[in-house]
């Protein structure tokens, strides 16, 4: 009897191509677009309508999916997640930039939206696994469920996947792990698929692209400040909310052009909230970026072979490379993660993902970020 699959598909060309090499691999496939972002009634924190050009183009993304379904010849589920989404993902998303921090919305998306509710959903429709369109890859054994790197080192996508548990991994199917994506698109058009040239979204997860400022002053009102120099405490320009930005970012700062300064690009260091000052530097070398430790938060460890590990692999950041890490674990979830090589950037809020070889082992939130045995937080 053929396992039962719950393909999610998004109207990509990605999660298409994935229904469509199961359905080849010999799995009865269905297709479900999940819906979890009201685009034609976009709220506020509070509840009240917003105005403005931030409607997604969630319809859109639906007539492609199930043009791929007729395509395919497989059915397409609708589901809604609209309250789970705002309640578990958006809300939290929206009060640690309050903070001042800097969250991740596509892991919590997947950790609590595709791989938990929808797989619940799947689980009580009587299939027997779910999956999407990420590059990544599992390797299932009689006892356990191993995340493994994605072929395409490029895209790979196990960062975002760092927080699923055992049992979501032993529920999952990841058909792109031995493709690159030029090799899906090339697949998408041998097969006409309807959404073989559609460009890839890079929108926050379910929102969609846009403004992001611009998005997140509909939930965070502007709290204007001034932009300081870390070194020399100069005030060097305006800005409209110190939570609209994050550490290391060097766009969008609009102080280019100061003469008492070399031409060095300026980059985001530290944000002060209650006295709202956005604290910058100019020094071409990032030594204000750099850290040698950080206290992880929070962290999922995907199988019980990779428990208490001491030594591996981290990301700090997506597109940052691994770094060698030590690890010294204060209880099963938090640990102190150490390491030599002073990666640039390390943010609080973003997530720190932990690799041995091929293998994913899982992650965390960083909570705190450290040099020389000091917690930087550049507050004056």
């Amino acid at each position: 009897m053929k396992k039962r699959v719950l393909v999610g598909i998004s109207g990509g060309v990605d999660s298409a191509v994935s229904a469509y090499l199961l359905k080849e691999a010999g799995y009865e496939v269905t297709g479900a677009f999940m819906r979890n972002w009201d685009s034609l009634a976009n709220l506020d924190i509070e509840g009240n309508p917003t105005i403005g050009d931030q409607v997604c183009p969630q319809e859109v993304d639906y007539q492609d999916a199930l043009a791929v379904a007729q395509h395919l010849g497989i059915e397409l589920l609708r589901i809604d997640f609209i309250k789970e989404y705002w309640d578990n993902v958006f809300t939290y998303f929206i009060d640690e930039y309050k903070k001042g921090r800097t969250p991740n919305p596509d892991i919590l998306c997947n950790k609590y939206i595709k791989f938990d509710y929808f797989l619940d959903y799947a689980l009580k429709n009587n299939f027997d696994y779910i999956a999407m369109g990420h590059y990544a890859g599992v390797k299932h054994t009689d006892n356990s469920s191993y995340m493994i790197k994605a072929k395409d080192t490029n895209k790979d996508q196990t960062y975002f996947l760092s927080q699923l548990s055992q049992y979501q991994l032993s529920k999952s199917l990841f058909p792109l792990q031995n493709y690159t994506k030029p090799e899906i698109r090339e697949i998408a058009l041998k097969l006409d698929l309807p959404v073989a040239k559609k460009k890839d979204s890079t929108g926050i997860c379910f929102i969609g692209e846009r403004d992001f400022r611009k998005f997140l002053s509909n939930y965070i009102p502007a709290q204007p400040g001034d932009i300081v120099d870390y070194e020399t405490k100069k005030v060097v320009g305006q800005h409209t909310g110190v939570m609209y930005y994050t550490i290391g970012q060097s766009k969008g700062l609009g102080i280019g052009g100061q003469k008492e300064f070399d031409n060095g690009r300026w980059y985001v260091l530290g944000k002060d909230l209650e006295k709202r000052i956005l604290y910058v530097s100019n020094d071409s070398q990032h030594q204000y970026l750099r850290s040698d430790k950080a206290l992880i938060t929070d962290i999922v460890i995907n199988n019980d072979d990779f428990k208490n590990i001491n030594e591996c692999h981290a990301k700090f950041r997506y597109r940052q490379p691994e770094y060698s890490v030590k690890l010294e674990w204060i209880d099963n979830t938090t640990a102190y993660v150490y390491n030599d090589q002073l990666p640039l950037g390390v943010t609080v809020g973003q997530a720190c993902v932990f690799y041995k070889d091929e293998y994913c082992l899982g992650g965390g939130i960083i909570s705190k970020v450290y040099l020389d045995g000091k917690e930087l937080t550049y507050e004056q």
